[in-house]
């Protein structure tokens, strides 16, 4: 009975003392701990006044390691009040929460962020082009980095190295903090290549075929391998191949040409038009030519070579010179005087024929 009359005093004592450090600066009421269900923390300790309200002076005492930047990990609520009585706190109304969620706050940066970070300081560097169009390689898979909370600067680049030759780059930067640390630091090191749009073919062609849609597919590729005449999908369908070329080859301009609307040995429809006359009479190509091309045709009435103007599909356009006619006013009356050097002029000029004068003896 003495025993347990002991127990009770030394409860009530206990009560007393922790009822005493809740106390505010003599308050007649104590407000009791509460157990919070979800907390974020920004340190790398959990403290005791992270996980209850109405701490007191225990407020600062760390009871468990934080959670890992950007992550977040649960403790049983019995495991959390047996950390609290551990340094006298006791009576925490615990709400009926199970567990405790606990955060660790951070200042996340995703890869494609340092991706497209790297591509800007590289931009225009030692003949590069634009960022968007770099293609980068990193020595090191970039992964998603976090870093503490307090870390709230932008990427600044303080080294930018490339190496046209090798295509090498080296780029370090830092990001500043608003709490007067030192700032963090990253350094990425790999291969950049600038590449361009271009169609590429999705089977081999032979020259003269003309090509379709399902022939041909957008890709990035290097820059170095198409050069500055990448041909663009969307001009080269409907266009004829100036030679073959085998699938999965990226198409150049000088690759392409405009379909020829007439083809060598083929009918065609020559064209007389002038002034009030229109004349059509058939013929035959010697020659392929597209459009505005000059080819020889062979009249198959005449037998005669002529050349024309490609117009459109199996027509050629046949120029016929018109002659220029002077105004009444305009021509020169023909002389009558004879022996006269306008005469003689007139004469050889028109290109006409005169007895020759006898050799003198």
């Amino acid at each position: 009975m003495t025993m347990f009359r002991s127990v009770l005093i030394a409860t009530a004592l206990l009560a007393a003392t922790t009822a005493a450090a809740f106390a505010g600066n003599g308050d007649d009421v104590i407000a009791a701990p509460v157990l919070r269900a979800n907390i974020t923390v920004a340190d790398d300790v959990v403290r005791i006044g992270d996980v209850i309200d109405n701490a007191g002076s225990a407020a600062q005492i760390a009871i468990y390691r934080a959670p890992d930047l950007g992550t977040t990990g649960s403790l049983p609520t019995a495991q959390i009040l047996n950390a609290l009585q551990a340094h006298q706190v006791i009576g925490v109304d615990t709400r009926d929460i199970k567990s405790v969620s606990i955060t660790r706050a951070s200042r996340p940066i995703e890869a494609s962020e340092i991706r497209r970070q790297v591509a800007r300081a590289l931009e225009h560097r030692n003949g590069l082009g634009n960022a968007a169009n770099l293609s980068l390689t990193f020595d090191r898979d970039v992964q998603d980095i976090q870093f503490d909370a307090s870390v709230t600067g932008a990427m600044q680049p303080t080294a930018v190295r490339f190496d046209p030759r090798s295509g090498r780059f080296d780029v370090a930067f830092t990001i500043g903090n608003d709490n007067n640390a030192p700032p963090a630091k990253l350094r990425f090191t790999g291969i950049a290549i600038e590449t361009v749009e271009a169609a590429v073919l999705t089977r081999d062609v032979q020259r003269a075929e003309i090509l379709k849609s399902s022939d041909v597919i957008t890709e990035r590729r290097p820059k170095a391998e198409v050069g500055g005449d990448a041909a663009a999908r969307n001009l080269v369908v409907g266009m004829q191949m100036r030679r073959p070329v085998r699938a999965g080859q990226a198409l150049r301009a000088a690759d392409l040409a405009k379909p020829d609307l007439v083809q060598r040995d083929d009918n065609v429809t020559l064209i007389f038009q002038s002034a009030g006359l229109y004349l059509t009479i058939r013929g035959k190509a010697l020659e392929s030519g597209t459009e505005g091309d000059t080819v020889s045709v062979l009249n198959l009435q005449s037998k005669r070579t002529i050349s024309g103007t490609v117009i459109g599909r199996d027509q050629v356009a046949i120029t016929v010179a018109t002659p220029i006619q002077l105004p009444v006013a305009e021509i020169p009356a023909p002389s009558t005087t004879v022996g006269s050097a306008q005469t003689a002029t007139v004469s050889l000029a028109a290109g006409t024929s005169s007895p020759t004068a006898p050799k003198a003896e």
